[in-house]
């Protein structure tokens, strides 16, 4: 079973990477894109049938490995 994991930071969470994003594309001529955050995208293959058992499978892997849970948010989608 396909597992897709998207990874983000927190609203409040400063994103230096997103800001220097944002002001790179007002620099080359993209001046109306305002508030880039960067976050990750995983993609998981399991060996697991049961769309929750995998839900729950991935949610324990974001807790503990995936995603700090102090400053950062995480979306599971089970295909």
């Amino acid at each position: 079973m396909k597992v897709k994991v998207h990874v983000t930071l927190k609203i409040g969470v400063l994103d230096p990477q997103g800001k220097a994003i944002s002001n790179a594309l007002k620099g080359i001529g993209f001046g109306g894109v305002n508030g880039v955050r960067i976050g990750r995208y995983i993609e998981l293959e399991l060996a697991e049938s049961d769309p929750e058992k995998a839900r729950a499978q991935s949610d324990e892997m974001c807790k503990k490995l995936l995603a700090n849970m102090v400053i950062e948010n995480y979306l599971i989608e089970v295909e």
